[in-house]
């Protein structure tokens, strides 16, 4: 009857969800769902009695809790899964299990520390991680345990996000998937906004029309909205005569604020919030080039969709736009020499041109990327009719920095450099095969974001999406400012540019705890006008506000101001290095301890509860580039842990391994060469095929590594059985590195989309401190800057079976002051 937590792949019931509210009551029976018949909901004799979404949004700061309790029938012990999804921006705050009248809860702390005290499960393979990332958006939490025959569970999952505004609207967006029906189903929203609700609507993908105006509820009037979806057992039925759930798919929560006022103030707790999005005003005409990536690797259906989403852009350009296009490959070529208005004419030629160029070599980034930079500054510097737009830049492409300047921080300072904060830099990076880090390091220097396009057939309408959001701006410059001395710890209050459907949001503390009243005031710019509003908030409104608000959150912009804040010093950090960077990492650290948030630096374990091995569960949140590694057998993952270094090169003081493997047909396993030495230490394993071996381990560097042995049947009677390493598994918690080596494939962050290689394949990539070389049909080489390399070797026996002979060696053992083992 007791219980333990098995981390595992999901087998039994319940629900996968993302973020959002949502609503409905069945008061009738819409056509095509029908009251029915009583039916079973019982699946393997496990019930899910309940399983509720409750969502309370106030001023934008949306808090989740679901809540899901399962019955076992059985007569004996049934395995049940919790498994949701949320969303990528969401922080989990709290979770809690309850079973025979037992209750495990949840307790952050640090993730090194966690990683540390959880580390014996990390090194014998046991998946001790329950998030991992989940489509483009999302992060699936799921955690197995076992329940007693005739007994109850209880799971409760808090997470917590602020909406963000896109389009003219806020998203709630709830991933729906109980996988069997559920007895009592319910997703309950309820808003409060300041400013008045101007708009609320609700759909779910898994509903027609109709289902959805019979079983979705909503209401808004004031500042206040609420949404319930409730449907009977019956009305989940996918079919009349059907046990199957037809609730699988998105719930959708879509709304908008009134905007009587230029901007909104909110003051509670000595923390303040400021809502800045305009209305009414007319679009800035603007000046955009595209540098496009036209190396090799865009070949097929990359370049295809680039030039169907570039063929549509100039389609949307207005008259009054001034535009042009950059090329790069192995070298640069510009469509014009400098920006040309967005005539029928000249938007006919680009639209022509872009239908014509085709590929060309290599990746000369750095080069393109500055011959976009000098046509938007010449612009702005020697045409007066150009210097009052909105200027933009936007890159897109797939890969690595191959041709030309190379080195990333190099490239980096040309860029800081050339643009000098004029305008904003937005990258988009197409695919998986590039190094995301870098080009959101480079858009973060540079007043704008990274956003990644996945390779799919959505790609078109991917790139299409994330030009929209910029393609209308209505302020430069744009600068929130309050009374001085009066308040601290403010987060981001300037903006190079405010984009129509958007919407400015600043936090901070108030110093001074008396003051009557609060003021915020708002700067920019228009056309080289200047625009000028302020917004002022009185403490008898605040208190009016407080009474109206009910049982919605109490605490909401005090924990807004600490969401936004740890958000920014997280992209902060990715900009720095040495102490500069530990300082900012060690207070988000401490802003997430002190609000009880799962971030990429802390780690939630669940104390008192654990496997058959001793492990305890641990809430991790995974790296947008980093999903779990699924590696060395079933249900084995590495446990990810805390930061994320930032990128540079591979040192030149790197120890070199020899050029030359001796052949070896089975033993040694490895050999550890000792530097500056000819003599060699020779080690064999004499284990069975099957046996997954912890090969490295570095507490100092956080590297671990894998293998696990495959044989090959005696040659002779009497002989022993050959074994090889024929899987290899390379982690390092500490930056996120995830790899997979076998004798046909190099994955990086398997299971995740992340790119595959064969041994074929002659590839560079990198990820973060982290460069993966892949010499065809010879070896793969990771190196790690200056504290080490990894080398791995493809080896083939006499009967032409490829093995993996040599392993990777110890990072540790790899300084050039130790000895280098290297695997076999």
């Amino acid at each position: 009857m007791g219980l333990r937590g098995l981390f595992c792949l999901c087998l039994v019931s319940l629900l996968a969800l993302q973020a959002v509210p949502a609503q409905g009551s069945p008061t009738g029976s819409p056509k095509g769902i029908k009251n029915r018949q009583p039916v079973d909901t019982s699946v393997d004799g496990v019930v899910i009695r309940s399983l509720k979404v409750n969502c309370k949004v106030t001023s934008r700061f949306a808090h989740y809790v679901i809540t899901s309790q399962v019955v076992n029938s059985a007569n004996e012990a049934k395995e049940v899964a919790f498994d949701v999804e949320i969303p990528r921006t969401a922080f989990i705050s709290d979770f809690a299990i309850t079973a025979d009248e037992n209750t495990f809860v949840g307790d952050i702390k640090d993730k090194v520390t966690a990683w540390k005290q959880y580390r014996k499960a990390a090194i014998s393979g046991e998946n001790a991680g329950l998030v991992r990332a989940s489509g483009r958006t999302m992060e699936q939490f799921a955690i197995h345990i076992t329940v007693g025959p005739r007994s109850k569970a209880t799971f409760r999952l808090t997470y917590e996000e602020v909406l963000r505004r896109r389009f003219m609207q806020y998203d709630i967006i709830i991933k729906v998937k109980p996988k069997q029906l559920v007895q009592h189903f319910e997703i309950d929203v309820d808003i409060f906004e300041p400013q008045g609700i101007s708009k609320l609507d609700a759909q779910a993908s898994f509903l027609s029309k109709e289902q959805a105006a019979q079983l979705i509820k909503k209401s808004f009037s004031g500042k206040k909205g609420h949404v319930l979806f409730r449907p009977t057992v019956g009305q989940q039925q996918s079919c009349p005569s059907c046990s199957t759930t037809l609730l699988k798919g998105d719930f959708k929560v879509t709304y908008d604020v009134n905007r009587d006022k230029l901007c909104d103030l909110l003051v509670t707790n000595n923390h303040f919030a400021h809502f800045f999005a305009p209305q009414n005003l007319t679009k800035l005409n603007k000046n955009v080039v595209f540098v496009i990536d036209i190396s090799s690797s865009m070949e097929g259906q990359k370049l295809k969709q680039t030039k169907e989403a570039l063929l549509k852009i100039l389609g949307d350009m207005r008259p009054g736009d001034y535009f042009n296009l950059v090329l790069f490959g192995s070298a640069v070529v510009s469509w014009r020499d400098s920006l040309v208005q967005a005539t029928a004419a000249n938007l006919d030629a680009a639209q022509n041109f872009v239908r014509r160029f085709s590929l060309a070599g290599s990746t000369n980034m750095n080069d393109g990327l500055l011959q976009g930079i000098e046509i938007l500054n010449k612009a702005q510097g020697s045409l007066p009719e150009l210097s009052n737009h909105a200027s933009i830049l936007i890159m897109l492409t797939d890969g690595e920095p191959t041709e030309g300047v190379t080195d990333r921080s190099q490239i980096l300072k040309n860029v800081r450099k050339a643009i000098q904060g004029r305008f904003p830099l937005y990258n988009l990076g197409f695919g998986h095969n590039l190094d995301l880090n870098f080009l959101e390091v480079m858009s973060l220097e540079n007043n704008g974001r990274a956003q990644r396009i996945y390779e799919d057939h959505d790609a078109t309408q991917q790139l299409q999406g994330f030009y929209d959001q910029v393609a209308n701006p209505l302020l430069t410059d744009v600068e929130l400012l309050y009374p001085q001395d009066t308040v601290s710890a403010l987060t981001q209050h300037h903006h190079k540019q405010y984009y129509e459907g958007s919407e400015i949001m600043v936090a901070g503390r108030i110093a001074d705890h008396k003051l009557s009243s609060f003021k915020g005031d708002v700067r920019a710019y228009r056309e080289g006008q200047e625009f000028k509003t302020t917004c002022l908030v009185d403490e008898e409104e605040m208190k009016k506000l407080l009474q109206e608000r009910g049982h919605i959150l109490e605490n909401h912009v005090e924990r807004l101001w600490a969401y936004l804040t740890i958000q920014e010093l997280l992209d902060k950090r990715m900009k720095l290095k040495g102490e500069e960077k530990a300082n900012v990492s060690a207070k988000a650290l401490k802003m997430s301890m002190d609000y009880q948030f799962v971030t990429p630096l802390t780690s939630m374990t669940i104390r008192g509860m654990a496997d058959q091995d001793g492990h305890e569960p641990i809430i991790d949140k995974p790296l947008e580039d980093s999903p779990p590694l699924e590696m060395l057998g079933p249900r084995k993952t590495f446990v990810l842990a805390a930061s994320q270094p930032s990128p540079t090169r591979p040192s030149s003081n790197t120890p070199h391994l020899p050029n030359k493997v001796t052949y070896v047909d089975t033993d040694p396993h490895f050999i550890i060469h000792v530097p500056q030495k000819k003599d060699a230490l020779c080690f064999n394993i004499n284990e069975e095929p099957g046996v997954v071996l912890n090969l490295v381990q570095d507490p100092d560097t956080g590297f671990s590594v894998n293998g696990q042995l495959i044989g090959k049947e005696a040659r002779s009677p009497g002989q022993h059985e050959a074994t090889y390493f024929g899987r290899l598994g390379i982690a390092n918690p500490a930056t996120g590195f995830q790899l997979e080596v076998t004798p046909q494939n190099i994955t990086l962050n398997p299971g995740s989309g992340g790119p595959v290689f064969s041994w074929r394949d002659q590839a560079s990539l990198r990820q973060d401190e982290v460069v993966v070389t892949i010499n065809r049909k010879r070896n793969l080489v990771v190196s790690v800057e200056d504290r080490g390399t990894f080398e791995v070797v493809l080896h083939r026996d006499n009967s032409s079976i490829p093995l993996i002979t040599k392993c990777p060696t110890s990072i540790q053992a790899l300084t050039p002051q130790k000895q280098t083992p290297q695997w076999w």
